[in-house]
């Protein structure tokens, strides 16, 4: 048997092979969704998408013999590793074969890249920052992911404990039905904030997104900053995620809470798109858009992909109240459940509040890691 070659994507031919490898890895999978080629080709692109304004990666392919059998990409964030005082080197974009060998040499190949630029952690997937969609999905494989969720084969865990990574953290997914399910305290908030003007809430207007999502940014990057992976976002990069989720996002769930006309907390919920994707084959012309403005009108849920309130408010009951304009928002659009996603699973505080409002954890996912030297490797 052919052993293990390791390519680094060089041309063009090279790229498209790593973009569609995965139609081969889960051929005939009833629950991947395809990712959309144009999003694919345009986070790739190193000279246009704002990620390596702070951040640097190369892809590889694995060969066997002429056989491609995997890919992944070595990825440093600087920005990541500047906010947490870290040397780590993320990989992302992991797709394989059940191949151990092919497995390992796509592990090592982007643990020797991190080495090389003096890095003494490996850590992943990331796809291509903690913005992005990271993690292996590590239980809740009967059902296709929602919007900008990941999924996999169950053997890529096996190929990670036999990597020699290790667990670095669990991310939870919530959902949450239509049926009322408040705790008592949550109960008691409520009755109390709704008879008080001391909140406003909105939402958000074409006109004004590319400056409320500079407002999420600004509120985001303040209060998330102390949590495990935080990444802060850039305006360059928060203005290019607005523009691309205007095409498809449904502006009436994105709320801004307002005290004394200052913004001190925001939900934003994208209709999970990947039901209309999954039938889309990853292209949106000349039918797949045809095929999405059909589609979209029977989409089922949403995913509430960030959701918060600035720190000086936590303690208020202002979450409560913002997610019940939230939840009706989404009742009243059409939408049966909502899916609360990602948490950290040593995030008490969100964790209990979404077992306050009758959420249900039903999804877990994992990202893992290990140290790199120059003279081997060993798990964290």
């Amino acid at each position: 048997m052919d052993g293990i070659e390791i390519r680094k994507v060089e041309t063009k031919r090279d790229l498209r092979s790593f973009i569609r490898f995965p139609w081969r890895v889960y051929k005939g999978d009833p629950h991947w969704v395809p990712p959309l080629l144009l999003d694919m080709k345009d986070r790739l692109n190193r000279a246009k998408h704002p990620f390596f304004e702070h951040g640097e990666a190369d892809y590889f392919l694995a060969r066997r013999g002429p056989e491609i059998v995997g890919r992944i990409a070595a990825i440093i964030d600087r920005n990541h590793n500047q906010a947490h005082q870290e040397k780590t080197a993320f990989f992302g974009l992991y797709e394989c074969f059940d191949d151990l060998e092919a497995a390992r040499a796509l592990i090592d190949t982007a643990a020797a890249w991190g080495v090389e630029r003096g890095m003494d952690k490996l850590r992943g997937p990331v796809n291509l920052s903690m913005n992005d969609e990271c993690a292996f999905l590590l239980e809740g494989f009967d059902a296709p992911p929602v919007v900008m969720m990941s999924y996999n084969p169950r053997y890529y865990l096996d190929h990670m404990d036999k990597c020699g990574l290790a667990k670095a953290k669990d991310l939870y997914a919530f959902l949450k039905g239509r049926e009322r399910k408040l705790s008592p305290r949550a109960e008691e908030f409520l009755e109390r904030l709704r008879t008080s003007d001391q909140f406003s809430f909105r939402t958000v207007t074409k006109a004004r997104l590319q400056q409320d999502a500079l407002n999420i940014a600004a509120i985001y990057n303040a209060g998330w900053q102390k949590n495990w992976g935080f990444v802060p976002w850039t305006d360059s990069e928060m203005k290019h995620m607005a523009k691309n989720l205007a095409q498809f996002a449904d502006l009436d769930l994105v709320f801004f809470a307002e005290h004394e006309g200052r913004t001190v907390g925001f939900a934003c919920a994208l209709p999970d798109f990947n039901q209309v994707f999954i039938k889309m084959n990853g292209r949106l012309f000349p039918f797949g858009i045809l095929k999405f403005l059909a589609g979209r009108r029977k989409i089922t849920g949403v995913r509430a992909i960030v959701f918060g309130v600035v720190p000086e408010f936590m303690h208020t009951g202002l979450a409560y109240l913002l997610y019940d304009e939230f939840e009706k928002a989404i009742i009243r659009k059409g939408y049966y459940w909502c899916e609360l996603s990602w948490q950290l699973e040593d995030n008490q505080a969100i964790n209990n509040f979404a077992a306050s409002i009758g959420a249900n954890l039903y999804r877990k996912y994992r990202i893992y890691e290990k140290r790199i030297t120059s003279g081997g490797v060993s798990p964290t």
